[in-house]
């Protein structure tokens, strides 16, 4: 089987600020440690589930947290890292397609306007206040399993905040998760790191080894809504073909094709 890896920072163990995420900060190494960590293990345990291939996805802010030194393939096995953004529309799974067999996140957080943890956003906290999909309060999470879905790839592992993972237990049956910490107001309670690492590699491996979740199933139509923190930041938006602004701060997008909700969605984000 090959494996894909998604790997976020803001539902690493014992994260809580939004400088802990930020590599411009001291408060950042860290958690970027961490962050490396808790992707090194998932890749330990899908090797030792029987993996013969994986492929991780540095999927925070610039896309160059994870230190690549620290990935090592078994011997016989393949293990790639991709960094940075090229801009393709299904953005935290680029290069997935039919040929892989399980999609995993490591370090994934909840959706904008969600409680559980302190930092949760969808693709951007700073742009939006709420993300819907078909009526649905939408995390990336939920987004990025969709998309994998066109390819008829399950969603079989997520590691995250708590919240998080009673969101993938809902979509999913047979999910394998494992909750980092709890989200209380501004504050967490958390796992410690080293438990957190252990955890996840058993996790993969369980994940693997096991029969695998069906994918989502993918609707026939989509209505896709963006609610902007800020009225102007929806407006020059709002000329984006096929969107039609519905208030000050929302717009909407009605389509037949997925990968048109996330190439809006990405250009949205790109667009400032």
């Amino acid at each position: 089987m090959k494996v894909y890896i998604s790997a976020d920072i803001e539902g690493v163990a014992c994260i809580a600020a939004p400088s802990e995420t930020d590599m411009s900060s001291p408060d950042y190494a860290p958690f970027r440690e961490q962050m490396t960590a808790e992707v090194v293990a998932a890749c330990a345990g899908a090797f030792e589930g029987g993996a013969e291939a994986a492929v991780v996805k540095d999927a925070h802010w610039t896309g160059r947290n994870i230190d690549p030194h620290r990935l090592v393939a078994p011997e016989g096995r393949s293990l790639q890292l991709i960094r940075g953004w090229s801009g393709h529309p299904y953005l935290t799974i680029q290069g997935l397609d039919d040929s892989f067999g399980m999609l995993a996140f490591v370090g994934y957080h909840s959706a904008a306007s969600r409680a559980g943890n302190p930092l949760a956003h969808t693709m951007s906290g700073r742009l939006f206040s709420r993300v819907e999909l078909n009526g649905v309060c939408a995390s990336e999470l939920y987004l990025t399993a969709l998309a994998a879905a066109t390819f008829g790839v399950p969603l079989g592992f997520v590691s995250g905040d708590k919240a998080l993972c009673d969101e993938a237990h809902g979509l999913i049956d047979g999910m394998i998760t494992v909750a980092t910490f709890e989200g209380f107001g501004p504050s967490v309670q958390s796992i410690v790191p080293s438990e957190a690492v252990a955890r996840i590699r058993d996790g993969m491996r369980r994940a693997v080894s096991s029969p695998l979740p069906k994918p989502l199933a993918v609707p026939k139509e989509f209505y896709f809504k963006l609610e902007f923190a800020r009225a102007h930041e929806a407006y020059f938006r709002s000329f984006y073909p096929g969107v039609k602004q519905i208030s000050d701060r929302e717009l909407v997008l009605e389509t037949k094709h997925y990968i048109e909700v996330m190439t809006f969605l990405n250009i949205a984000i790109r667009m400032s």
